[in-house]
């Protein structure tokens, strides 16, 4: 009974992380799965390393290696990569250690860390990329097109891409949520 533990501690951490944390702020359905799936996969690798005669440096060079592939098939945030590292470290300790308090205790370090740093309370200002139907270089004309469509004060817009032949801008955008329209300006 007691060998499943660790993997009862990391099921519940990872559902924490991705349900409780992650998708009530992101709502990103595919990322979700990632997480969960990462962590599951982690787990049962880590732990059948735990317990067999390889090398277990050998299995966490692997995943390594597999983790960076992952991470440069499609382009994330720094918040994904985060959450990511948050399930593959989580999976880690619960599989090659027996769960001990200390273990309990990192991995509530890890979901603790992340729930405050990723709170709308502690950095109210958020990115959004917005691809735009007009083809705009002109930084004040664009900031104002910009504001017309969010609902916070436009921090910061940085051209990603302009491109004249469709006639399209690419934006990302700093909002500061819950200043609705106070100022199109970049905040000091």
């Amino acid at each position: 009974m007691n060998e499943y533990l660790p993997i009862a501690v990391d099921i519940v951490a990872i559902t924490i992380l991705v349900f409780g944390i992650y998708f009530p702020r992101h709502r990103r359905t595919d990322m979700a799965l990632a997480y969960m799936t990462v962590n599951i996969g982690v787990l049962a690798v880590a732990d059948t390393l735990a317990a067999s005669a390889v090398a277990a440096g050998l299995g966490l060079g692997l995943f390594g290696v597999l983790s960076i592939i992952r991470l440069r098939s499609e382009e994330l945030t720094q918040r994904e990569v985060a959450y990511y590292f948050a399930a593959l470290a989580i999976g880690l300790i619960a599989g090659l250690a027996d769960v001990s308090p200390k273990q309990i205790g990192l991995i509530a370090l890890i979901l603790i860390v992340i729930a405050i740093v990723d709170s709308r309370h502690l950095y109210p200002v958020r990115r959004r990329s917005m691809v735009l139907d007009r083809a705009i270089a002109d930084e004040g004309e664009l900031r104002d097109y910009v504001a017309s469509f969010c609902s916070g004060r436009i921090v910061d817009v940085s051209i990603e891409e302009i491109d004249f032949v469709k006639d399209s801008t690419t934006v990302r955008v700093q909002i500061k949520e819950g200043s609705a329209h106070q100022s199109v300006g970049v905040v000091a």
